[in-house]
């Protein structure tokens, strides 16, 4: 169901394969005009940019605020052996940045201290997300296994959900924790669609296994509720800085006609429930194009977070130069007031660091990240 595409970076030249069927519909012409306009170079040996760094665009007053006008956009790691870079997740305990390469299997990390960086778990049950709870342990969603498992202090596995209704779920993709223990997850099913991120079921449905969903994992006995599944393919997820609203973006139109490529925003009713579902962004962007019209372009919103003023930081990609990157949206109307340009997909986004002021981005073969005047919301 998907095809390959070659996906222009700096260094990496080399076809890669999808992760989802959508690739078929931003190749082409649009295709063409990126790989001509993505010609930043992030190598050891690239030239200084000027600050301010031109990939920080201020699109509104207000992010002017978040963007430093005497930093750059860095990329932290790369390798050519990476096939597609997810699931960020900031320990601030250890001070490392933990991510996923789904198709190789493995967890990576991050140090610090001095940039190292090495495989810290193989095989990963071709984990998508990741996460830490409250007590510094890791969460993972894995597409392999169809599962939610978090990693104990003595290195053993618990396995938090791997089913709902007495059917297997489809392929849990990314989640978050809440103060009170419980676990939000989404379930859209991409590692089920395909052998190369998961193992692919055994028909050829959208819905591999049961409808796509957003789930709750009770902190305390484990029991599983669907929260909501009027949503086509939910797939980033994160919650207010006052965990009053939850966001998740909508990735349906990778399999759905009708599908908006949007963000949407629930309302969370006394930590359980929610209610009042309605689109809080749209991933529509007017931009030029090369012969100077303009034109409006819709990508996807992949991974999401909130910095502590609400604003909601999304991954963006599948349309090329001047669109692929993070969008930054305010909190009240969803409306996008600033952008950073990658020159690659970029699948994820945490905030960490010492002061969690540094916004990481994984994007297909590589790692960056940048400093902003703001915070993340919440621990990772």
């Amino acid at each position: 169901m998907t095809e390959p595409v070659t996906t222009p970076s700096d260094t990496a030249t080399n076809a890669v394969t999808s992760r989802r069927s959508f690739l078929a519909m931003t190749a082409g012409a649009l295709g063409m005009a990126a790989t001509n306009a993505l010609g930043r170079d992030f190598g050891p040996n690239a030239q200084p940019v000027r600050y301010p760094d031109p990939d920080i665009v201020v699109l509104d007053p207000r992010f002017k605020k978040y963007a430093l006008g005497n930093t750059p956009i860095q990329r932290i790691y790369h390798s050519d052996q990476m096939l597609w870079a997810e699931g960020p997740a900031w320990n601030g305990v250890g001070r490392y940045l933990l991510w996923s390469d789904i198709p190789n299997n493995i967890q990576l990390r991050w140090l610090e201290e001095d940039g190292h960086v090495s495989v810290i778990r193989n095989p990963a049950g071709n984990s998508n997300g990741n996460t830490f709870d409250f007590q510094g342990r890791q969460i993972s969603f894995e597409h392999g296994n169809r599962r939610v498992v978090r990693y104990e202090y003595d290195g053993s596995i618990t396995v938090l959900a791997d089913k709902f209704d007495g059917k297997s779920l489809n392929a849990p993709n990314d989640g978050a924790v809440h103060p009170n223990g419980d676990i939000w997850f989404t379930d859209p099913g991409y590692g089920s669609l395909m052998h190369y991120e998961g193992v692919k079921a055994p028909n050829d449905s959208k819905q591999p296994y049961q409808k796509e969903a957003v789930y709750r994992i009770d902190g305390k006995t484990l029991k599983v509720e669907k929260m909501t599944d009027e949503i086509f393919k939910p797939n980033g997820l994160c919650f207010s800085p006052d965990y009053k609203r939850v966001y998740v973006a909508d990735t349906g139109a990778s399999h759905y006609d009708n599908a908006p490529k949007n963000i949407k925003v629930w309302d969370i009713v006394d930590e359980k429930k929610v209610a009042n579902g309605r689109e809080f962004a749209s991933m529509n962007l007017e931009m030029k194009s090369a012969t100077g019209e303009s034109v409006v372009k819709a990508g996807f919103a992949d991974g999401i977070r909130c910095d502590i003023d609400g604003n909601v930081w999304a991954s963006a990609g599948w349309v090329g130069a001047g669109y692929d990157g993070v969008h930054v949206f305010e909190p009240k109307e969803g409306k996008r007031i600033g952008q950073i340009h990658l020159p690659e997909i970029c699948s994820n986004v945490c905030f960490g660091g010492t002061k969690r002021n540094r916004l990481f981005m994984t994007a297909s073969t590589s790692v960056y990240a940048v400093y902003v005047e703001t915070k993340g919301a919440h621990i990772t």
